[in-house]
This record gives structure tokens, C-alpha cells and sequence, in this order.
């Protein structure tokens, strides 16, 4: 079925499974080195398994070499394996693993699966309630896998967890307007775009108008909005996951306010958070935490 697959059928011992994920994971997530750091010791491989689950169905997604729909088929018979059968791929090997240990639930494996599906055939999202039904499927459940993980299954913390991944996905859409049409996607929703007056032509020149910045600056403004709905979450949790959505969060506002330093110009340069910016919110937010007795 593809590169992407090769090896898939080889049988391998569950220790074996997640150290594939955990490999997979260091090697293909700069972050995620400094951040396992932070994950109680008893759960890293875990959240490998998890990581190796969003990672691979999201290259099967964008990077697989033949029937995209049919390797998506695949992998969702292996996460139905994972709950009444015996998956043969190791990255789902140590899933079900990780399944089990937390009773974690098929729906939000399912929607991420869904999400790539989307993927193949929808460029283009006519209202923001199309966009946010993409991102239920895209961003919201790896919030709730996290939850489930470290313990937590309440209707209240995954809401609010939802409206945290949901402006992280729209942040990460807002930065990356141009690279994303030039791979022939518009994430801003049209209804959006039609009441700023902006069209796609503006979009291909890479020209930045007077209704374009008004229109990204709406979107920040929402997006804002759906970051500082979530912030509650971070009380609403204990340890190590109390500064890793405090960190998530003022990245992704940290990632709105490089956009409006610029103008809300995204199309003639990439507003990023350097390293060093990174470092310092990192650092700051701990001691933030520790001052407040939150950690």
C-alpha cells in the first residue's frame, strides 16, 4: 500500500510498539523532546502512542504515495482492531495498550481519521461553521486524548479543552495563509472573505489590502476570544498538564500578536515566535505558576 506501509504486517512485542512511537516521535517533533521532560514518567509512553497515532494518520493524510481514501481505510480498521480484534501495525499494538490502561473511548480516533478524509476532498470552507466542524475532527479530539490520559473525562474540561485546540488550529490557519494556498487551501472561511471584500486573486498576488488586514484582524479577534474561553482549564488541572496548556495557550496568543505586530499583513511574510520568545514564555510561565501555588 505504500512506503508509509511497509513493515505495517511484521509482528512486534508491546515494549516494542512504543519504543517505535517513542522514536517516531522524537524524531519527527522538535518540541516534543524538551516537552516528554515535563510528562510524569509512568505516562510518557503513553502519549508516545498517542503522538504515533496523530502523526501517522495525518502523513497517510498528506504525504501518502497512492489511494489516500483506501490507506485511510486501513488504519481505521486498525483502530477498530484495537478495541475487538488484535491490530498488527506497532504503532497500534501500543495504542490498544494504551487504550485499555485508560478505558479511552474509539470517537475521537475516529475524528481524526475523518478529519484527513475531509482532507482529500474539501479545500475550501464556505462559513466559519464548516470551518468549525473541521476542527472538531482536526484539533479538538487530540485535546480530549490528552485529558483521557492524564485522568481527566468530564464534559466540563474537554469543553473547555475544545475551545483551547480549536484556537490553536485557527491560529496555526491565520499564520499560514500563504503557505496554504500555495498548496491549494484557503482555511478563512468565504462567507468571511465576501463580507471584507477580499478574493482569491488578492490571495495568489500575495497582496495584503486595506480589507485583508481587516479580515485577519477579525479572525485574531476570534481567535482571542476562543483562547481566553479555554484559560480556565489550566486551574482545572494538576501538574505537569497545568503548564503545558498554559504554554500551548500563550504560543498560540503569543502567535496572534506576531500577526498584529506585522499589520496583519501574513501574506508577504510568515509572522513566527522565535526561540528565543519561546524561552522566555516558557520560563515565564512557570514562575508564574509557582508564584501562584498553581504547580
Amino acid at each position: 500500500m505504500g512506503t508509509l506501509l511497509a513493515g505495517a504486517a511484521a509482528r512486534v512485542s508491546v515494549a516494542e510498539a512504543y519504543e517505535q512511537c517513542e522514536r517516531l516521535a522524537r524524531t519527527h517533533y522538535e518540541n516534543f523532546t524538551v516537552g516528554s521532560l515535563l510528562l510524569p514518567t509512568d505516562r510518557r509512553r503513553h502519549f508516545y502512542a498517542v503522538y504515533a497515532f496523530c502523526r501517522f494518520v495525518d502523513d497517510l493524510g498528506d504525504e501518502f504515495e497512492g489511494d489516500r481514501q483506501q490507506a485511510l481505510d486501513y488504519w481505521e480498521d486498525e483502530t477498530e482492531a484495537c478495541y475487538s480484534g488484535s491490530p498488527r501495525h506497532p504503532y497500534m499494538v501500543a495504542l490498544r495498550e494504551t487504550i485499555g490502561s485508560f478505558d479511552i473511548p474509539k470517537e475521537p480516533f475516529l475524528r481524526l481519521i475523518q478529519a484527513n478524509r475531509i482532507d482529500q476532498t474539501t479545500k475550501r470552507h464556505p462559513t466559519y461553521a464548516d470551518l468549525e466542524y473541521y476542527c472538531r475532527h482536526s484539533a479538538n479530539p487530540v485535546g480530549r486524548l490528552v485529558l483521557y490520559v492524564c485522568g481527566y473525562r468530564d464534559d466540563e474540561r474537554q469543553r473547555l479543552s475544545d475551545f483551547t485546540c480549536t484556537a490553536l488550529q485557527l491560529a496555526n490557519f491565520w499564520q499560514d495563509v500563504a503557505r496554504d494556498y500555495a498548496m491549494g487551501r484557503i482555511y478563512i472561511p468565504l462567507e468571511d472573505m465576501d463580507r471584507f471584500g477580499c478574493t482569491e486573486a488578492e490571495l495568489a498576488r500575495g497582496e495584503a489590502t486595506d480589507g485583508f488586514r481587516r479580515l485577519m484582524a477579525f479572525e485574531v479577534d476570534r481567535t482571542r476570544s476562543l483562547f481566553e474561553k479555554g484559560l480556565p482549564l489550566v486551574d482545572r488541572v494538576d501538574g505537569s498538564l497545568k503548564l503545558d496548556i498554559a504554554l500551548f495557550s500563550k504560543g498560540g496568543l503569543s502567535v496572534l500578536e506576531s500577526i498584529e505586530r506585522q499589520g496583519c499583513d501574513v501574506l508577504s511574510r510568515r509572522p513566527v515566535v522565535g526561540r528565543a520568545r519561546k524561552m522566555r514564555l516558557l520560563l515565564g510561565t512557570l514562575l508564574k505558576l509557582k508564584l501562584l501555588g498553581r504547580v
